[in-house]
């Protein structure tokens, strides 16, 4: 193939998944004033409606100026050899096998960042804010965006470099070993990133002793689940939205609360929503999750190898002299509809595992405090309760609140 033809295959797929967003965007913009279902009708009054109305717009907005300008600066890259533009610079600095794919990408990302920096503030500081959302302070802020960087550098040009290493000492064969690390990666940090990672950015405490705790450890013991770490998180450093998690497996398991989510939810809700939590952790869907991105990961390693070699790929972001990096590079772009494929088929899973999840909490515990709990956290995060189902489809990790109750309020066995 042509290289010239490659690089206009790269443009058409970023146009096709520009248009393809835009549409999925505005198919669900259609649907923001659609009648609440009377299901939820206790979610919003008319005032906190009207607020939701105005925050889904506004997001609607900024993103579409957001996604568009980040989509013509990209075009204008392209078409200025941009990537090779950045090569050169990169190997004015060093030619080192190793050191010259972590210029190169310390160069991009420093590049992609001016570029998402002010959207961020924007974001955080002027939508968030505006909508009583924001409790991030522009010092917390910085120390956020310093502390992503050097973890990034460290973390993320560690295993570039192993990666890098692998290529060098196996040739053709360097996925598999790729592969396994990243496996291994991916076990470490579910199993200790609420140890070593959270406590970077947010302050943890265990549970306090009294009658939350007393509740949540009764209903483990009922469901045979032993629960020895649970921990508050303070969410609110950032935010007024609520969120819990699980994380781990054995003595490494752990639930974590964000404060706000103790301060919205009674303490049946808050067993409901914990109760969830450990529907997962009972369908195992940690381990189905990792193994379906260890898969996925696989099979991306082994189409990239087939083509890291390749002269084609790196003429055709206008670089001459074949590269690792530039390979990375180009696979990535034409990689991208495989992708949108197969995130598809994790939201599908992702959503089926919270069908489940909520049915395990419905016949262990309650349904009743888990709905009204979801509402509350809906409300309080001026929630879309009128989503469309294409882009709930394409996009949701999560079914809408609405798939959610009508789920719990049937009979069908998850």
């Amino acid at each position: 193939m042509d290289a010239q033809i490659l690089f206009y295959i790269i443009i058409g797929i970023l146009i096709v998944d520009f248009a393809l967003e835009r549409v999925l965007g505005y198919l669900n913009y259609t649907w923001y004033k659609k009648p609440i279902p009377s299901a939820l009708k206790d979610v919003y009054d008319t005032e906190e409606y009207q607020k939701s109305q105005a925050y889904k717009m506004a997001n609607f907005r900024f993103g579409l100026v957001s996604s568009t300008f980040s989509f013509v600066v990209m075009l204008v890259f392209l078409f200025l050899d941009g990537f090779a533009w950045v090569d050169s610079i990169a190997r004015s600095i060093t030619e080192h096998y190793t050191g010259l794919p972590l210029v190169f990408f310390a160069i991009i990302m420093g590049l992609s960042e001016l570029i998402s920096l002010p959207f961020s503030l924007y974001g955080t500081f002027v939508i968030e804010e505006g909508f009583g959302f924001n409790t991030t302070t522009k010092s917390t802020f910085v120390l956020d965006k310093l502390k992503s960087y050097l973890l990034t550098a460290i973390l993320g040009g560690g295993v570039l470099a192993l990666v890098i290493l692998c290529y060098r000492w196996a040739g053709d064969n360097f996925w598999w070993y790729v592969w396994l690390l990243i496996f291994a990666i991916s076990l470490l940090m579910n199993m200790f990133y609420a140890r070593l990672f959270v406590p970077l950015f947010n302050k943890q405490a265990p549970l306090e002793e009294g009658a939350l705790k007393d509740k949540i450890q009764a209903y483990a013991d009922q469901v045979g689940f032993q629960l020895d770490k649970i921990f508050v998180i303070d969410g609110s450093k950032r935010s007024t939205k609520a969120n819990a998690y699980f994380s781990g497996f054995g003595r490494e398991k752990r639930v974590t609360l964000y404060d706000t989510l103790i301060e919205k939810l009674s303490h049946e809700e808050i067993v409901a929503v914990l109760a969830h939590e450990v529907g997962h952790y009972k369908k195992k869907h940690i381990i189905y999750n990792l193994i379906a991105s260890t898969l996925t990961t696989g099979f991306t390693l082994w189409l990239f190898s087939l083509a890291v070699d390749s002269n084609i790929l790196s003429e055709a972001l206008g670089v001459e002299q074949m590269s690792f990096h530039i390979g990375l590079v180009a696979f990535g772009l034409l990689y991208s509809p495989i992708s949108t494929l197969t995130g598809i088929i994790m939201s599908l899973l992702s959503r089926r595992f919270e069908y489940q999840a909520d049915y395990y909490a419905k016949t262990t515990y309650d349904k009743k405090p888990l709905i009204s709990g979801l509402k509350t956290l809906s409300k309080s995060s001026l929630s879309n309760l009128t989503p469309h189902p294409a882009y709930v489809w394409f996009h949701y990790s999560h079914p809408s609140l609405l798939q959610r109750v009508n789920a719990m309020n049937s009979e069908q066995v998850y």
